[in-house]
């Protein structure tokens, strides 16, 4: 009998969270809201503090010897880099998976690209549209910026986190990280997690789909930085 009355109470339990909570889940459903807020968990906010970090505020010249500013960007999901057009070592490689998400991306007017020359006293405006024109850079929303030197560094450094500074012993006399930083929409930093649920924070730009991973045993990233891609793509 005790049996009975249990299996009864599981049932009354289970009527009263069907009749209460169900329709609300579905009219959540229907809005969008659930499939919103799960879509947004797969990617994390970068934060310092507790506070979300965001692009600072920047202004340089293009290629193209265009102003371009931060705004610029608001309302696109863009990868950032900052780079050398001498770099003998893993610029070249960065540029070519930039180029991969270019033409990845192609047919969306809401994806950018930014690079940040870590030498802007060699690499003027022409330099700049030399390189474009060498390495196949053809998206207008694909800006390679020059400007002052302690402008840039600080926005490396301070706002990006990343390594940027002349380095007599390092090749090519400067020092700087072979990182991605991918931006949403609002201009946040953003990242997929990783097995600990930690955020990665920055995607490894010098290695290729196709090589796999590098002599450290370190796994190429592209192929997960183009669906992280697509997946802010569809926030709004």
């Amino acid at each position: 009998m005790r049996r009975k009355h249990t299996y009864i109470w599981v049932s009354f339990v289970i009527l009263i969270f069907g009749i209460i909570f169900v329709p609300t889940i579905v009219d959540r459903v229907r809005s969008g809201e659930i499939v919103k807020n799960d879509r947004m968990s797969k990617l994390a906010f970068i934060e310092v503090n507790g506070q979300k970090r965001k692009v600072p505020s920047f202004s340089f010249i293009n290629q193209d010897s265009l102003l371009i500013t931060d705004k610029d960007y608001l309302g696109k999901v863009y990868v950032a880099e900052f780079f050398f057009t001498t770099c003998p070592t893993i610029c070249p490689v960065m540029t070519d998976n930039l180029v991969e998400l270019q033409n990845e991306f192609k047919d969306s007017e809401n994806f950018g690209i930014v690079s940040f020359t870590i030498n802007p006293r060699y690499d003027t405006p022409r330099v700049l549209k030399e390189y474009a024109e060498k390495h196949g850079i053809t998206d207008l929303d694909w800006h390679l910026l020059t400007g002052n030197k302690d402008s840039i560094y600080s926005l490396a450094q301070n706002g990006f986190y990343l390594v940027a500074h002349e380095d007599e012993e390092a090749p090519g006399g400067f020092e700087h990280s072979g990182m991605f930083a991918l931006i949403d929409k609002k201009g946040y930093f953003r990242s997929r997690r990783d097995a600990a649920n930690n955020p990665i924070i920055y995607y490894r730009g010098a290695i290729t789909e196709i090589q796999g991973m590098n002599s450290a045993g370190e796994k190429e990233q592209i192929s997960i930085l183009k669906e992280d891609i697509k997946e802010l793509l569809k926030e709004d």
